[in-house]
């Protein structure tokens, strides 16, 4: 077992994961500091969302050690991931994973109320959020009432109005348009900073990887020096991403 750097809030070593027996991480190690935004990069196919599931304690890592303020996530059992998932760490996936019987505040509140805190003030938080991301207006409404963007806006207030430790954002504009992902990211990484959150990014999109404070590439479950990826037309975002890598 090696002892994590102590600047680091969330550290993985040599880490390795295999779907299927088709290898999605092969020995990657990755630090991030406290506050830091860091983008995860690479093509489909890459290992993006495997290394966050794993840093996330969503998916127990076949080898290797992941670190959460000097706590070692490797050794714990699934009941202690879940309860650090619920207390300390936020998600974002592609496509919004909401919960229809609930209205959009109920939904943006549920992580506070789920930790114990009272209704009252999981409401003010989650439509503090709400306002900050122009959907305060629809706070009453159901999600299927609301249009994509205005769902990915809900699932961006719900993270961020438990106000997590570590956010990890997996594309988490894959499927808007580019202004309004555009408008979602800057939104995001205004309120991470201004509340110390770490984020942990993964994008195909070079635009969104320079809102980050560092970039980490993956190409075939490994760590490489560059990927540089072309820009990805918007009717293409399902679409193939080339790659091209430099060592």
């Amino acid at each position: 077992m090696v002892a994590p750097p102590d600047n680091d809030v969330l550290w993985a070593h040599a880490l390795h994961f295999q779907h299927n027996g088709s290898p999605a991480l092969c020995g990657v190690s990755v630090g991030v500091r406290e506050g830091e935004i860091l983008a995860v990069t690479g093509p489909r196919g890459s290992g993006k969302t495997t290394l966050l599931q794993c840093l996330a304690g969503l998916l127990p890592a076949q080898r290797g050690e992941v670190w959460f303020n000097s706590t070692p996530v490797h050794t714990m059992g699934s009941f202690s991931r879940e309860r650090l998932r619920r207390d300390r760490f936020g998600w974002i996936d592609p496509v919004p994973l909401l919960v229809p019987e609930l209205n959009v505040w109920e939904n943006a509140a549920l992580p506070l109320m789920l930790r114990g805190t009272s209704r009252r003030r999981a409401r003010t938080a989650a439509l503090e959020w709400l306002e900050r991301l122009d959907i305060g207006g629809c706070a009453r409404r159901r999600p299927d009432e609301l249009a994509g963007a205005e769902r990915q806006r809900l699932a961006v207030a719900r993270a961020l109005a438990a106000c997590p430790t570590v956010l990890f954002a997996d594309e988490p504009t894959a499927t808007l348009h580019r202004s309004e992902g555009a408008q979602v990211l800057r939104t995001l990484t205004a309120a991470a900073r201004s509340h110390g959150i770490t984020v942990v990014l993964a994008t195909l999109h070079p635009d969104v990887a320079a809102l980050a404070d560092r970039t980490v590439p993956l190409l075939d479950g490994r760590r490489v020096t560059t990927v540089q990826l072309p820009p990805v037309p918007e009717a293409e975002s399902e679409g193939r991403a080339a790659c091209s890598l430099s060592v």
